[in-house]
């Protein structure tokens, strides 16, 4: 299926609430990071590897694949 079939208005939608959900988790990362806050910047790591593999599952779901940077193949 080409791309331009997939996305639509529920895609954008969708992706961007993923892309946001990332962005909030790589927020707390860093604070934590910063903070010197082993233990916080642990589960912060966990909580942003988790966020990163719902969207990477997402665009799975829908047919785009990515490789090991990211980039779609």
């Amino acid at each position: 299926m080409a791309l331009e079939e997939v996305v639509d208005e529920h895609f954008i939608g969708r992706y961007r609430a993923l892309l946001d959900a990332e962005d909030a988790a790589f927020d707390e990362l860093e604070h934590a990071y910063e903070d010197g806050d082993r233990e916080h910047f642990l589960a912060d790591l966990r909580d942003w590897e988790r966020s990163v593999e719902r969207r990477h599952a997402f665009l799975s779901r829908h047919g785009i694949a990515l490789d090991s940077v990211g980039a779609v193949t």
